[in-house]
């Protein structure tokens, strides 16, 4: 049996392992990011989360199943934002734990400057940032 001998990696190793790869960033650091342009922030929350506690005015929603094939720069299902591997995108799902997985996996699509938010949606809304119902 091949691997037998390897230890499975549980999901604490595996988030350690995959937000040692970049750097994350705070509600307050996306915030700025966005409102000048320089980041764009991707909501992967799912539709229930949004309605019962709103969303970040000017975040693109994308859910998180669908979110490789959106911001592929070279995919055919592309949205519009997806323009290349240089895009700073911060993804950001509820509490700060898929959105690494998510920008992990972004990285590995060639979106080197893929990011994630400290703390999720909690965060931004925690910290007092716009958020619309």
């Amino acid at each position: 049996m091949s691997g037998a001998s390897e230890h499975p990696v549980g999901i604490d190793e595996l988030l350690e392992r995959v937000r040692g790869g970049y750097r994350r960033v705070a509600a307050r650091e996306a915030y700025e990011a966005a409102r000048s342009g320089e980041a764009l922030l991707v909501d992967i929350r799912y539709a229930a989360l949004r309605e019962q506690d709103g969303v970040i005015p000017g975040a693109l929603v994308i859910e998180r199943n669908e979110l490789e094939w959106r911001l592929d720069p070279q995919g055919s299902h592309k949205v519009p934002e997806a323009t290349g591997h240089d895009l700073q995108v911060v993804v950001i799902c509820n509490e700060g734990y898929a959105s690494s997985l998510a920008a992990a996996s972004l990285h590995q699509l060639g979106l080197h400057r893929a990011t994630d938010l400290i703390g999720g949606f909690q965060a931004w809304k925690g910290a007092g940032l716009p958020v619309t119902p």
